[in-house]
C-alpha cells in the first residue's frame, strides 16, 4: 500500500500524461496534412527531374542526329562521282550506326526489276535481282518514312544466312531519283515507272538492337541528302558529256569551214579564170556580131545576128554575175571608192536601156531631184550595175506603158513615210542616202512573191516570168548584196498581177564637196557593210510634171530622156 502522498502524486502524473497525450494527438491532425502535401511535392519534383532528363536526353540525341547529318552530307557531298556518293552513304551509314550490313537496289534498265548496286561488306554478289511489283517493294515506296521489313523478304537478303537464332532488325527507306532521265549517263538505268531506288539497313544480330525513333529520321534525311546528290552528280555527268560533243563538233565544223573555205577559194578561183577565158572570145563575138549587122544582111541573117548578138550579152552578164556573187558569198568582194559624176551614172543607164525600150515601144522616163549632187564618193561601177540590173529588171518585165528612174537624197524630215520597217539607216557626217525608185506598168507580182525575188534564180509562183521573159535570174540577188555592201537596203513593192512594180533602193554614198581634191576617196570607209541603226531619215520627193500626150494613164517627167 502506497502512501496518501505517494497516490496523489501518481494520479497528478498520469493526469499530466494524459492531457500531454491528448495534446499531441491534437498536434499530429494538423501536421499529417502538411506531411502529406510535402510527399506529394516530393513525387511531383521527382517526376518533373525525370521528365527534365528525357527531353535532355532528346535534346542531346538531336543533337547528334544532327551532326551525324551534317557529317554524313558533308561526305556525300565531298564529291559529285555517283559511285563515289552511293558508296560513301553506305560507308558513313555503317559506321555511325553500327550496322551490319547495308545495301542499295536500285531499277535496272527494262524497269520490272530491282537490280543490287552497291553493298556495305559484299557478303552477297552485286547485280542480284528483285522483282518491282512485289508488296513489300510496293510499300517501301508508297511510304516516305522508313519501313521495318522482315528479315526473310527478298530485300533483306543480302547477306547469307548464319543461323542465328534472333532475327537482326530490318529497315528499307525509297530514295527518290530525282529526274531519272538525267541519269541515263553510260550504265545507269533508263527510265522506269518507278523513279525509286530502295536502301536496306540491318542491325547487329549479337547485340539484340532495336531501331529507334531517332535512328530512323537520320536514315530519312540522309536518303533525301543522296536524291539531292545524286541529282547534282547527274547534271554534271550531263553537262560534261555535253561540253564533250560540243567540242568534238566544234572540232568538226572547224575541219568543216576550213575545208569549205578551202572549196570556195579554189570555185572563186576558178570562175575568176574562166571568167576571164571565156570573156576574150565572148567579147569577140560580140563584135564580130555589131560589125556584121553593120553590113547588107537579109532578114533572116540579121534575126539570126541579132539573136546572137542578145545571146552573147546575156552570156557575158551571166558570167560576170557568177562571178560577183561567188566574191559576194565569201566576202572577197570589197568596193572601189572613189570620186564620179553621179548624174552621169543615171544618163549612161538610160542610153543603155532606152534601145531595148524602143523596141518595145516603152515610155522610158528619168527624174533628178534638184539636190542630188553632181558627184559623190563611192562604188560606180557596183552603183551602175545595181542600177542598170533593176531598170533592165523592170523594161523585161513591161510589155507596154512606161519605166520611170527617179533619184533623190534621202532625208529625214520625209524619209518615215516610205522606210520599210526593217531598215534603220544611220546619218553621220560627210555621207549621205542616195534614193533610186523605179516604177513599171508591167506584169507586177504577188505580194508573197515578193520576198523571193531577190534570191538566186527566183521564179514566181504565179508563172508571170514565163510570160515575160523568165525570171529574175542572180540580177536582183546580186544588187541586194552589192546595196547592203553599200550600206543601205532594197524592196519591192506591188499591188498584184498586171498592177506594175516599185523598186526602190537606198545606198550610203560620201558628199564630195570638192570634185578636185584628190584624196576625196578617204572620205569613205572600205568595209562598209550594211546598218541597222535607229537614226530616222526620210526621202525629199521630187516634183513630177506631168506631160499630156494623150494618154493620161502613163506619167511624164520633167526630165524624159
Amino acid at each position: 500500500m502506497h502512501s496518501k502522498v505517494v497516490a496523489m502524486v501518481m494520479t497528478v502524473a498520469k493526469v499530466a500524461c494524459a492531457v500531454v497525450s491528448c495534446a499531441t494527438a491534437l498536434m499530429l491532425v494538423h501536421i499529417i496534412p502538411d506531411l502529406l502535401s510535402v510527399k506529394t511535392r516530393e513525387l511531383f519534383l521527382r517526376n518533373k527531374a525525370e521528365e527534365l532528363d528525357r527531353e535532355r536526353g532528346l535534346i542531346l540525341t538531336q543533337e547528334e542526329t544532327g551532326r551525324h547529318v551534317r557529317m554524313l552530307t558533308h561526305e556525300i557531298r565531298s564529291t559529285l562521282d555517283r559511285h563515289t556518293i552511293l558508296k560513301t552513304t553506305l560507308v558513313e551509314l555503317g559506321r555511325t550506326l553500327g550496322l551490319e550490313e547495308c545495301a542499295l537496289w536500285m531499277p535496272s534498265r527494262t524497269g520490272i526489276n530491282l537490280q543490287l548496286s552497291h553493298t556495305l561488306n559484299y557478303q552477297i554478289q552485286v547485280g542480284s535481282t528483285v522483282p518491282i511489283n512485289l508488296p513489300i517493294v510496293n510499300d517501301v515506296f508508297n511510304n516516305a518514312r522508313a519501313v521495318h521489313i522482315p528479315y526473310t523478304c527478298p530485300l533483306a537478303k543480302i547477306r547469307p544466312l548464319v543461323g542465328r537464332y534472333v532475327p537482326p532488325e530490318v529497315v528499307a527507306v525509297r530514295v527518290p531519283l530525282l529526274h531519272l532521265s538525267n541519269f541515263q549517263i553510260n550504265d545507269w538505268p533508263e527510265l522506269s515507272a518507278k523513279s525509286y531506288a530502295v536502301m536496306v539497313l540491318i542491325l547487329p544480330t549479337d547485340s539484340a538492337r532495336k531501331w529507334r525513333d531517332h535512328e530512323l529520321e537520320l536514315v530519312e534525311v540522309v536518303a533525301d541528302q543522296v536524291a539531292v546528290a545524286l541529282s547534282h552528280a547527274a547534271i554534271l555527268e550531263e553537262s560534261m558529256r555535253a561540253r564533250d560533243q560540243l567540242m568534238e563538233q566544234n572540232v568538226a565544223l572547224d575541219l568543216a569551214r576550213r575545208e569549205a573555205e578551202k572549196a570556195i577559194h579554189a570555185r572563186n578561183d576558178f570562175l575568176a579564170v574562166m571568167n576571164h577565158e571565156m570573156c576574150t572570145p565572148m567579147h569577140a563575138i560580140i563584135a564580130l556580131c555589131s560589125l556584121l549587122l553593120e553590113t547588107e544582111l537579109t532578114p533572116e541573117q540579121r534575126v539570126m545576128i541579132e539573136t546572137m548578138l542578145k545571146s552573147s550579152n546575156l552570156l557575158a552578164t551571166l558570167i560576170n554575175d557568177v562571178l560577183d556573187l561567188s566574191r559576194l558569198e565569201d566576202g572577197s568582194l570589197e568596193l572601189d571608192f572613189e570620186m564620179f559624176n553621179l548624174h552621169g551614172i543615171f544618163k549612161e543607164v538610160i542610153n543603155l536601156i532606152k534601145p531595148i525600150a524602143s523596141i518595145k515601144k516603152l515610155s522610158m522616163t528619168m527624174i533628178l531631184a534638184p539636190d542630188l549632187p553632181m558627184y559623190a564618193v563611192g562604188d560606180e561601177k557596183r552603183l551602175m550595175q545595181t542600177v542598170l540590173n533593176i531598170v533592165g529588171n523592170a523594161v523585161k518585165f513591161t510589155k507596154e506603158g512606161y519605166v520611170s528612174v527617179i533619184a533623190s537624197v534621202a532625208n529625214p524630215e520625209s524619209l518615215r513615210d516610205w522606210r520599210p520597217p526593217e531598215f534603220y539607216p544611220v546619218s553621220s557626217q560627210g555621207h549621205f542616202y542616195l534614193r533610186v525608185q523605179v516604177k513599171d506598168s508591167g506584169c507586177g507580182v504577188l505580194p508573197q512573191d515578193i520576198p523571193v525575188l531577190f534570191t538566186k534564180f527566183a521564179q514566181p509562183r504565179d508563172g508571170s516570168s514565163q510570160n515575160s521573159g523568165g525570171g529574175a535570174g542572180l540580177g536582183l540577188a546580186i544588187c541586194r548584196r552589192f546595196v547592203n555592201l553599200m550600206g543601205g537596203h532594197i524592196w519591192m513593192e506591188s499591188e498584184g498581177l498586171n498592177k506594175g512594180s516599185i523598186a526602190t533602193f537606198l545606198v550610203k554614198l560620201g558628199i564630195c564637196n570638192n570634185p578636185n581634191d584628190a584624196s576625196i576617196h578617204h572620205q569613205v570607209s572600205p568595209h562598209v557593210r550594211a546598218y541597222h541603226g535607229s537614226a530616222d531619215l526620210t526621202g525629199q520627193k521630187t516634183t513630177i510634171r506631168d506631160i499630156d500626150k494623150g494618154d493620161s494613164s502613163n506619167a511624164r517627167y520633167q526630165r524624159s530622156l
